[in-house]
């Protein structure tokens, strides 16, 4: 996700903590143990450092980072954004083996929104009683600020003795690694580490591709072409509620099919004195309202939400979804085979066509966590091959490659073959958001001003290269 990667980042609705008293509150009180999975596993596998989970004959004490628990209780406090139908049930079940393979471990899991979960999570990894483990957005704002102000441990001698840096390419460690200081994206230590992968792509409605004759576009021009096919026979193109921000993974998606991975690496982790005041950037967002003003999006986006632009996606309300791979678990539970996903074409038939991906939401250990170890081996156990199977079985596109970890549906296998594709051809991009600590908050505005005709492309994307290189130049 950013989330997001609105990842995620994109289940959107929630209630902000408040801080001090019912911060405190809602880190000690407000969520109960994990309860056990309706369909409990018939043996508990082994969460042991040295091997991958695979169900026991018994639940077993690890003999490492939680063996202490077993005379000495462990209470884990967990925070994540699963909230909606993805892997929230996959989280239950794991945290549920989890306590089963380690007697006097207790995990308890709070799930909020991913915009809950993003303004209180910094406050609460501040606080000696917030959440031991939790996920934190990649890129400057999110993990970069909590890394800066000395909130998150270290993890590469944890990926060092669990191997993770075996499950993971150099590539993907590096979005969610950081200099100590917090001030240098993609080098230095690993902070967290991710369950799910992720694609941004489209999602189609099968029967409706039927209906109107349509196949899958080579070319970014053949796409625009079937758009207007689409809304000439009265469908709706595009299903799409801008609310929450979400126009930034159709506005990064468009930018990243026009840019090359050498200046997308380079302005993402700040380096080579990049620019967003750049010819692709004002390309890009001129297509944006391009297809706003063609009325190729649902009518009234401006004033829908992220969810309930998905809602009426799995209600037939579009031809296309244009979001990430984590929607792929609700589709398939919402309409079985009706739904298929593509990457975004190229510009050129057999170009370059960068995609916005990677891996999900990381999880990442406070600082202060007392009971890291502890905490380590169970972001092991969150990351194993087992966990892996468990989230292909739900259509979810799973963080690394794992034995059997295999999905059921024609829509997983699009969604993995797409995910696949990038990767192989190292064409899978960025959150444009991780750029800068304020990219976020800096997009969302700067976008919606561009959709609603209050500012030029060439006046887009002025605000945000002055924001980027504000604090780039912090970092020398």
């Amino acid at each position: 996700m950013h989330l997001d990667d609105i990842r995620r980042r994109f289940a959107r609705t929630g209630t902000l903590l408040v801080v001090g008293s019912l911060l405190v509150t809602a880190c000690s009180g407000a969520a109960s143990p994990t309860p056990a999975p309706s369909a409990a596993p018939s043996a508990a596998p082994s969460a042991a450092p040295s091997t991958a989970a695979t169900p026991a004959t018994t639940a077993t004490p690890v003999a490492g980072g939680c063996a202490s628990a077993a005379t000495t209780p462990i209470t884990l406090m967990e925070w994540d954004q699963e909230v909606r139908e993805g892997i929230g049930p996959v989280i239950d079940q794991l945290n549920s083996e989890f306590m089963a393979a380690n007697p006097g471990v207790t995990i308890v899991r709070q799930a909020k929104s991913f915009d809950d979960l993003k303004a209180t999570v910094k406050l609460a990894l501040a606080d000696p009683n917030g959440p031991d483990v939790a996920q934190v957005n990649q890129g400057r704002p999110d993990m970069g600020a909590a890394v800066q102000a000395g909130l998150l441990l270290p993890l590469t001698s944890y990926a060092t003795t669990y191997g993770w840096d075996k499950r993971w390419g150099a590539g993907v460690l590096a979005r969610n690694s950081f200099s100590d200081d917090g001030k240098q994206f993609g080098t230095g230590s690993l902070y967290g580490v991710s369950i799910t992968g992720e694609i941004v792509g489209l999602f189609y409605n099968k029967d409706k591709y039927q209906q109107l004759g349509l196949t899958i576009p080579k070319t970014f021009g053949e796409f625009e072409q079937q758009l207007a096919t689409i809304k000439s026979k009265g469908e709706v193109p595009i299903a799409f509620g801008a609310l929450d921000g979400d126009a930034l993974q159709i506005y990064g998606s468009i930018l990243e099919t026009m840019v090359t991975p050498q200046w997308l690496n380079d302005w993402i982790y700040g380096r080579n004195n990049q620019s967003f005041n750049t010819t692709e950037t004002k390309a890009a967002a001129a297509e944006l309202v391009k297809l706003s003003d063609d009325g190729d999006f649902t009518k009234g986006y401006a004033g829908i939400g992220y969810d309930d632009s998905a809602k009426l996606f799995e209600a037939g309300k579009g031809v296309y979804f244009w979001t990430g791979s984590w929607e792929g678990a609700t589709l398939t539970g919402a309409a079985g085979e009706k739904f298929g996903f593509i990457r975004v074409p190229p510009q050129t038939a057999g170009g370059t066509s960068l995609s916005i991906g990677g891996v999900g939401l990381p999880w990442s250990i406070r600082k202060t966590a007392k009971n890291p170890d502890c905490a380590a081996a169970y972001l092991d156990f969150l990351t194993s091959d087992h966990a892996m199977q468990l989230v292909a079985k739900l259509g979810v596109l799973p963080g690394h490659s794992a034995p059997n970890a295999t999905g059921s549906s024609a829509l997983f296998n699009e969604m993995a073959a797409a995910f696949a594709d990038a990767n192989s051809k190292d064409e899978v991009g960025h959150y444009l958001d991780w750029a800068f600590p304020t990219g976020w908050d800096t997009f969302k505005a700067q976008l919606a001003k561009l959709l609603a005709k209050q500012a030029s492309p060439d006046q887009f994307v002025q605000p945000i290269d002055k924001e980027y290189q504000t604090f780039t130049a912090s970092l020398k």
